[in-house]
């Protein structure tokens, strides 16, 4: 499924009836939460994998060994080709845990605001949500994670070398010969501000260009990565990553009239106090299968 980061929202308009009809549609309201969290969910795009889950729980193996347990030889003509092991990766289980909360949203309220109630509740209850969703994510990889790569002149506000420091993370991961093929920067908005606006980077860009970083405020490739800015990174910075070969994130269906992909929501009417309680969950866990498919670049700032 294709992911466009980040999104432009929609916008609504309607009166009391039109408001309620919409929160009685589960897919309509589904549909609205998965626009706005397409905006910033940056952890969907860096695991990919997925993995169904059994019993509450996903088993995946970490770090799968590139070459047999034995080197090839040579054989003579009508010989025995000989026979080799694969070494095993090494298993790791974790369990799936549900996050979420219910926003009520009165009667009075969508009376005197219409949609403007219901679009405040779920882009608070989303972006809550993206937030927890990635913070768990992106520490998960920070924690996972080991490789390093130093900048090599200063922090990345006064550095001449950050497209140096971006190959040389980027030639690491190669490096290891596992077939990674690192395809995003991942870094926090004010390194992502740095970077943008270096005029070491800036020269050696196209200068007829309208897409320049001068003219539109977006910088989304350098050095055949794309750049993902995001403000739920444990701690400022940098990171190359091969997101094909990272890892995933299993989710779990538990049903009970929730709808979406993502996150799941239910918009229940509560008749006892005159209001509606639209509900945002997601039953996850991300795994980290291949560690080496990421580096981060140490000392990008101060």
């Amino acid at each position: 499924m294709a992911i466009t980061y980040p999104a432009a929202p929609p916008t609504y308009s309607g009166d009391f009836q039109t408001v309620s009809r919409f929160l009685a549609t589960p897919t309509l309201v589904s549909r609205r939460a998965t626009e706005i969290a397409s905006q910033r969910f940056i952890s969907d795009v860096l695991l990919t994998a997925r993995t169904d889950v059994q019993g509450g729980a996903i088993v995946f193996e970490q770090d799968d060994p590139l070459y047999t347990e034995r080197p090839v030889e040579m054989i003579s003509p009508g010989g025995e080709y000989p026979q080799t092991g694969l070494a095993d990766s090494v298993p790791q289980a974790v369990k799936v845990n549900k996050w979420g909360q219910d926003v009520p949203i009165t009667d009075e309220k969508i009376k005197r605001s219409n949609f403007a109630a219901v679009e405040k509740a779920l882009t608070r209850l989303v972006n809550t949500a993206v937030r927890n969703c990635d913070s768990i994510a992106l520490s998960l990889i920070a924690s996972q994670v080991t490789q390093t790569q130093a900048v090599t002149d200063g922090v990345w506000s006064t550095s001449t070398k950050i497209l140096r420091d971006i190959m040389l993370a980027k030639a690491k991961i190669i490096g290891l010969n596992k077939g990674y093929d690192p395809n995003v920067l991942v870094v926090d908005d004010v390194t992502w501000a740095y970077l943008a606006s270096d005029p070491a980077i800036q020269t050696a860009r196209a200068r007829e260009d309208t897409s320049n970083t001068i003219y539109s405020g977006d910088f989304p490739v350098i050095a055949g990565l794309t750049i993902l800015p995001t403000p739920n990174l444990p701690a400022a910075g940098a990171w190359v990553i091969d997101t094909n070969a990272l890892g995933g994130i299993a989710d779990e269906k538990l049903g009970g009239g929730y709808v979406g992909e993502t996150i799941e929501t239910k918009s229940i009417r509560d008749e006892d106090n005159d209001q509606w309680k639209v509900r945002a969950r997601r039953v996850f866990v991300p795994y980290v299968s291949e560690p080496g498919a990421a580096v981060k670049i140490t000392g990008a700032t101060a």
